[in-house]
């Protein structure tokens, strides 16, 4: 899947590509609009394409990055103010803060990986109700979310920085 972010959805510090493939943060914030769509506290940015059924694999390169998360969101995740991360508000993603990477649940729980991955796939099976993170440059697995209900919700793409 090719996929496009939604700059009416992004964090005013976070900047798109021309193209809207990219991402990067920028000080001070961009003197965007706000809107009922736009995360307003937390470094967020959705995906344009969402998805209602079926399978979807897709891959986000996160170089060296040292803060970031990636995942899905279900379409009706609250924007505004600061959002906890996890299943329970909708978000299902993994991440890396310094030299810790983790599944975003509630508490956190730790991943070890033996290097440092740069392309993250994310694997979204919308009927079977799951989502899995691999290291694209080996396919080795990530981790994987236990299988829920999107209950007919769509699903979005989910960057944060």
């Amino acid at each position: 899947v090719s996929l496009t972010l939604d700059p009416e959805t992004a964090h005013p510090r976070l900047v798109l590509s021309e193209d809207r493939k990219r991402v990067g943060w920028e000080d001070p914030r961009q003197p965007v609009p706000d809107n009922p769509k736009r995360f307003d506290s937390s470094r967020c940015v959705l995906g344009c394409e969402g998805f209602s059924a079926g399978r979807h694999y897709w891959e986000v390169e996160v170089g060296d990055g040292e803060a970031w998360a990636v995942g899905v969101a279900k379409e009706s995740v609250r924007r505004k103010g600061r959002i906890s991360v996890n299943p329970k508000v909708g978000i299902w993603a993994v991440g890396q803060c310094g030299s810790q990477y983790q599944a975003l649940t509630s508490p956190t729980i730790p991943i070890s990986l033996l290097a440092a991955p740069k392309v993250i796939g994310i694997y979204l099976d919308y009927e079977a109700g799951r989502v899995a993170f691999f290291d694209s440059n080996n396919e080795a697995p990530i981790f994987t979310y236990p299988p829920t209900s999107f209950a007919g919700e769509k699903i979005l793409p989910l960057l944060c920085l």
